[in-house]
C-alpha cells in the first residue's frame, strides 16, 4: 500500500492570499501547501481518495493520478469539499456513480449543496457531462470493503463538530481532530503509519496543535508518523529538524510506502 498526499495545507493554504511572510515567500516547493487531501493505492490497483479539496483537479495532475475507486470523505468544511466536481473528470469513464462514504449528515449536507452530483434524475444534456456520486453513509466503527481495502470510520472531535478519521490496515489518516480520545488511541494501536493533523505550536479551540499531535504520535506509537494540515507559521525544514526520530512533516506530493 502507499500514501500519496495530495495536499498538505491549513484552510488558507499556503502561501496565504496578501500575505508576505518568510515562509509564504520561502523557495523551498516543501513549503508550498495546497489544501488537505490524500490517495491511498494498494498493491492490487485500489486507489481511494480522501476528501475532494479546492485544488484537486491540479493536485490529481501533479501526483499523475486518472482514476480513484471510491472517496472518503472526513467531514464537510469547504476545504475538503470544494474540489468535489472535479470528480467529473473520473466518473464521466466510469460506468458507474463513484462510491462516495461519509457519515449521514454530511452526506445530507453535499447532497444539499451539490444536488446534481447525487441526484440521479438530474441528466446531463447530450453532449454534456455531470460528475456523478453514489452516496454510502457509515458509521462511527463500521468497516468497509472498498476494492481489497478494509476501511475503518472513526469518530474524533473537531471543536463543536465531529469528523470520521479512518484506518486502513496498516495506515491511520486523521485531520482537523481537535482531541484524539483514549478509546480511539486504543483503536490505532498497531498502525504503521498515522498521519494527524497539527496547526500551530500553540493551541487551538478546533485542531490538534503540534505538541498535541506529539503526544497522539507517542500515545499511538506507530513507526512512523507524518504531521499535516500545517500552516505558515513553520517552515518545513525548520519543523522537520525539531520534530523526534519518527515524526516528519508531511508535504504535498509525498509518497510513502506502507507494510
Amino acid at each position: 500500500m502507499k500514501l500519496t498526499f495530495l495536499g498538505t495545507g491549513t484552510s488558507f493554504g499556503v502561501p496565504q492570499i496578501g500575505c508576505h511572510c518568510r515562509v509564504c515567500r520561502s523557495p523551498d516547493p516543501r513549503d508550498r501547501r495546497t489544501r488537505v487531501g490524500a490517495v491511498v493505492e494498494t498493491d492490487m490497483g485500489t486507489r481511494i481518495l480522501i476528501d475532494t479539496p479546492p485544488e484537486l483537479r491540479l493536485q490529481l495532475i501533479t501526483s499523475g493520478i486518472d482514476r480513484v475507486d471510491a472517496v472518503l470523505f472526513t467531514h464537510d468544511h469547504a476545504d475538503h469539499i470544494h474540489g468535489i466536481d472535479d470528480i467529473r473528470a473520473v466518473t464521466v469513464r466510469r460506468d458507474a456513480p463513484l462510491p462516495m462514504y461519509a457519515s449521514a449528515e454530511v452526506l445530507a449536507r453535499l447532497a444539499s449543496r451539490f444536488p446534481y452530483i447525487f441526484d440521479e434524475s438530474v441528466r446531463p444534456l447530450p453532449g454534456t457531462s455531470k460528475p456523478e456520486g453514489d452516496a454510502r453513509p457509515i458509521t462511527d466503527g463500521q468497516t468497509v470493503s472498498i476494492g481489497d481495502v478494509d476501511v475503518t470510520a472513526i469518530a474524533v472531535p473537531h471543536g463543536t463538530v465531529t469528523v470520521f478519521a479512518y484506518r486502513m490496515g496498516g495506515l491511520a489518516y486523521i485531520t482537523d481532530a481537535k482531541s484524539v480520545p483514549p478509546p480511539v488511541i486504543e483503536r490505532l494501536r498497531g498502525v504503521n503509519v498515522l498521519v494527524v493533523n497539527a496547526l500551530f505550536h500553540t493551541e487551538h479551540p478546533t485542531h490538534l496543535s503540534i505538541p498535541e499531535a506529539m503526544r497522539v504520535a507517542a500515545a499511538v506509537g506507530a513507526e512512523r508518523t507524518y504531521l499535516t494540515h500545517l500552516t505558515h507559521e513553520s517552515f518545513h525544514a525548520d519543523l522537520e529538524a525539531e520534530l523526534p526520530r519518527g515524526v516528519s512533516p508531511a508535504f504535498d506530493g509525498l509518497v510513502v510506502k506502507i507494510d
